[in-house]
């Protein structure tokens, strides 16, 4: 599962803040920025998404109307 995170990860963000046509051996400045703010919004979304589906679990698990995804 982890592997699988990292690997989306790197996908995403690489395509976002990498030119494939890369000259340098090196990240420059807006390069590195732009991955830094990827990976934080990555993780970041991923906390949110988590939580909410321990959440959605939890209702469900209690037998509560409503709970689950739209059911």
């Amino acid at each position: 599962m982890i592997t699988d995170m990292v690997n989306r990860l790197n996908a995403a963000c690489m395509k976002k803040c990498i030119p494939p046509d890369y000259r340098e051996g090196d990240l420059n400045k807006g390069e590195s920025v732009c991955l830094d703010r990827c990976v934080s919004k990555f993780f970041e979304v991923h906390m949110k998404v988590s939580e909410k589906m321990a959440q959605m679990q939890g209702q469900a698990g209690a037998g509560q109307p409503g709970a689950g995804f739209g059911m």
